[in-house]
């Protein structure tokens, strides 16, 4: 498959410290020609996180974009999105599909080489390597793996067809480079933010990254 090159989350905490609603930043991104968005919310109920969820979803239905949901394959099949994310100590890929669905999308996040092989013997839609820089936002229990790990992972993917995308610390002056290294796509949390302005960001980062 094919992912756009930027993969935008709106992470539920990082937005409370930009004095942001999820919303609202969601709405932002797509307005500035995102299309591919990633819901995360680690702090929320069920309940207001695919009250959320459902919100968001209808908003990237209008602008033929694609909603994945962190963690939460069932709020990602009953809000309708595109696919979910999971971690090396969530649901399985196998699992995750099982809820979601045979055609949705499930990207698995790794962070070695052990996990990088197991991660692609899975049915999945597309790896995440991290975090590529250091990172205050999400907290993996990992160091940063660099640019040599990105480049790593993504030729390990290639003869799967998995696409990966690099994620952790990457800001506008660095993704060009992400991409370069081999990286699909550059997953963007605390800089997409910057300055409080996400359609002037997004639009940005796009640029840069075409």
């Amino acid at each position: 498959m094919v992912l756009p090159r930027l993969y935008a989350i709106v992470d539920v905490e990082a937005c409370a410290r930009a004095a942001l609603a999820p919303h609202d930043t969601a709405r932002r991104f797509l307005d500035a020609g995102v299309q591919l968005l990633q819901l995360r919310a680690k702090t929320l109920e069920g309940g207001a996180f695919l009250d959320l969820a459902r919100r968001i979803q209808a908003d990237v239905a209008q602008a033929s974009a694609m909603l994945i949901i962190n963690d939460r394959a069932d709020i990602a099949a009953l809000a309708g999105a595109a696919g979910v994310h999971v971690g090396q100590d969530d649901l399985s890929a196998a699992d995750a599909r099982a809820v979601i669905g045979p055609h949705a999308l499930v990207g698995v996040s790794t962070h070695t080489d052990v996990q990088v092989a197991a991660a692609l013997e899975s049915r999945l839609s597309y790896l995440a390597v991290g975090p590529t820089f250091g990172t205050a936002t999400k907290n993996t229990g990992y160091s940063a793996v660099g640019l040599t790990m990105v480049a790593k992972a993504a030729a390990q993917a290639a003869p799967h067809g998995v696409p990966v995308v690099a994620i952790g610390g990457i800001t506008l002056e660095t993704a060009a480079s992400v991409i370069e290294a081999g990286a699909a796509s550059v997953a963007v949390i605390s800089d997409l933010l910057d300055g409080g302005d996400p359609v002037r960001r997004a639009k940005a980062f796009l640029s840069a990254l075409r």
